[in-house]
Order: C-alpha cells, then structure tokens, then sequence
C-alpha cells in the first residue's frame, strides 16, 4: 500500500509503480488518497493497475476498519504523513512502515519538534525513512528515527517529470487546449502554475501589454478570487463546457484540475507560483523537464534544494515580485537566454533521475522481509 496525500504526492508515483511491477512479482498495489483532487488523479492514473481507496481520519475505528478492508503486508507513506494511530495500528499487525520520498521541511519540523514527546515514538516505529536530501533525513533523524534507518534517496519528482525527446514538439492535447482557450500562437505566452493569493494580481500589471498571460491556481478554492484579478480572463471550465472564447483575449484561467502539464508545453516562459508573498514555493520540476524558461519567487524554502540544483546549473532564475516586470520583459525579448535556460533546466532532471528505483528495491526488500535496513546507493 501506497499513500499519496494529493496530486503532488500521486504524480510522484508514476515512475514507481511500473518499477515495482516489474522487479516485484505478483502482487497487488493499493493507493490511498486523502484529497478529493488526489484521489481524482489517482484514478485517472493508476485505477487500471491498481485500487485506489481513500485514506481513513486517524481514529481507531476508522483506521482498523480501513487495515481490515485492505490488509496490507507493507505501507509506503509518500513524502510524510505519519499518523500516530495507523502508524500504531500497522504495527499491532505486524505491518512495517516506511516513508518514501521523505520530505520533512523546516516549517514543519519546527511544529513537529514542539510534539516531539508525543509524536517522537510514531517516529520511531518507521521501518525507514527515503529522505531526499540530507536535511530532511538529519529531520527525521531529530525526530526520532534510528540513524540506521535513514538514507538520501533523492526525490523521485526528477522520474515522475517525463521528459520529451523533442522539446520543441507540443505535448498531445496541448493545441487543442489553446485551440480552445483562444490561445494566439503568434504571440508570446507566459504560463503561472501553482499561483497563490495575490500572485494573479502580479503577474497581470507584470507582463508586458502584447503578451498573453494564463495563470493556474495552486487551489481550487481560489479560482473565483483569481479570475477577478485577470480582467476579462477566459476560463477553462467554461470554454470546456462549450462556452465560446473571445478571439482577442491575452487573459486565461485554468480553473481544471490536471491540464497544466498541457499548458506549460505551450509557455515560452513560465512562471512557478507560491513564490513571490508569504507561502514557500511549488514545485518547477515539470517546466523544466518540458525543457521551458522558468522563473519563480524568492520564496521556495519548500522546494530549496531541487530549485538549488536548478539554478546552479543556470535553469531558474529567482526574481524578487518588484523585479518581475523587468525580469519577464528581458527573457521574452531575448531568445538566446531562454533556450540556454531551457536546455539547462532539461538536462538538471535528466542527471537527477534514480530516486524511483531506489525507493522501489527498498519497498520489494520490504516486502520480502528483510531482517536488516534496506540497503540504497547514498
């Protein structure tokens, strides 16, 4: 059994499960959700080669109904999730646990640390811990996990990001969702994903007056709020349900769930949100693995070390939110700069691709019943 809190953590597995379907035999994988975007991704991904169920709330009952309908020999909790009484419950029942793709970020272990008499022996019980990088494995270290039971997998984003052979060919689909949007493909695009409160707003008094701006929301919930802030935007959920777009549009919203892979093929530069205000960054694995100009906030310390590597090889380029009306004029009007940037963002994925298969052999090893901690390349 395999936990993915969201979409995040769902997209995460898709270079996973075909490792351990093809190394591990006959057996089954359950994937449990704790969102209702999750879980809806979790189906469109996996529900031909896998059940996918959704995760119980952590009380007794609800956790021992849940382990009695699915009966798992071992539990993979992708990037954290430890809930003290399913953590507790599996271990009653002989069932390790493990964490893979371990992903412990300050902010959260400086809550979790405040618990830590309470939550520490949770901590204890895992079986191992995948971090991704050092700093996460020294956190859960701190937290309680023997030392022995630790080690740096990398993360496993850099796999789930598939990289196109040519990418300057658009993705499938893609010209039909801008076909849709009303998209201009004569004229620039700048592509926002993962946008938080305030970001819209930004980017529209930001980009240059000639230059389209679509802009995806990290939430749901705030797709009204962000629609009020692009004037006159064009919106995915209409346009899909056949509502007619205006030819002379430059704002769009993809108010969808599961197209933005879609749109960032169609960007010349894309813009990673959740970056610029008081939240801590998304992820800007999938522009770059589509071999895009990406650019992204000063704020990132949920994401440090995967945009570090970007930048050290000159694949991102973090733009303070005073600064990013220059900084996006300079990249669009500069050709040169953004294929440079795009092909390092390109290859940084492909030189940190593995993290799957390592977190794979450790599951099967396992699941085999390994009387020692699992081995791993560091």
């Amino acid at each position: 059994m395999l936990h993915a809190v969201s979409v995040g953590e769902v997209n995460a597995l898709r270079h996973l499960l075909p490792l351990l379907r093809e190394n591990g035999g006959a057996f089954e994988i359950v994937i449990s959700v704790g969102t209702d975007t999750g879980l809806a991704r979790a189906r469109e991904l996996f529900s031909s080669h896998a059940i996918v169920v959704r995760y119980p709330i952590d009380l007794s009952s609800s956790v021992r109904r849940f382990l009695e309908a699915v009966q798992p020999d071992v539990v993979g909790l992708v990037e954290l999730e430890v809930w003290p009484n399913f953590i507790r419950a599996c271990e009653r029942r002989g069932v390790p646990v493990a964490v893979i793709n371990g992903r412990l970020s300050e902010r959260s272990f400086r809550g979790y640390r405040k618990l830590k008499s309470v939550l520490g022996p949770t901590f204890r019980r895992l079986a191992f811990v995948a971090a991704q990088d050092e700093d996460y494995a020294a956190r859960f270290v701190a937290m309680g996990v023997d030392p022995a039971r630790v080690r740096v997998s990398g993360t496993m984003k850099w796999d789930a990001a598939a990289v196109p052979a040519n990418p300057n060919d658009p993705l499938p689909g893609a010209a039909e969702l801008a076909a849709n949007l009303g998209i201009d493909p004569s004229r620039p695009l700048v592509v926002a994903g993962s946008t938080g409160p305030n970001e819209e707003a930004l980017l529209h008094a930001a980009c240059p007056p000639d230059v389209q701006l679509l802009c995806a929301p990290r939430k749901p919930e705030r797709f009204d709020q962000a629609a009020a802030a692009l004037p006159g935007c064009v919106r995915r959920s209409r346009t899909k349900n056949g509502e007619t777009a205006q030819p002379s549009s430059r704002r769009f919203l993809l108010d969808t769930i599961g197209e933005l892979r879609l749109a960032y093929s169609l960007a010349d530069v894309v813009v990673v949100g959740r970056s610029f205000f008081d939240l801590f960054g998304s992820d800007p694995i999938e522009p770059a693995a589509l071999g895009k100009c990406v650019l992204m906030g000063p704020r990132v310390s949920d994401f440090a070390r995967t945009v570090e590597a970007l930048e050290q090889r000159g694949g991102i380029r973090l733009v303070p939110r005073n600064e990013l009306a220059g900084a996006l004029r300079a990249v669009l009007g500069d050709e040169l700069v953004r294929a440079r940037m795009a092909a390092a963002a390109r290859q940084t994925v492909l030189d940190n691709k593995g993290a799957s298969a390592r977190n794979a052999q450790m599951l099967l090893d396992l699941l085999a019943g390994a009387s020692k901690p699992p081995s791993i390349r560091e």
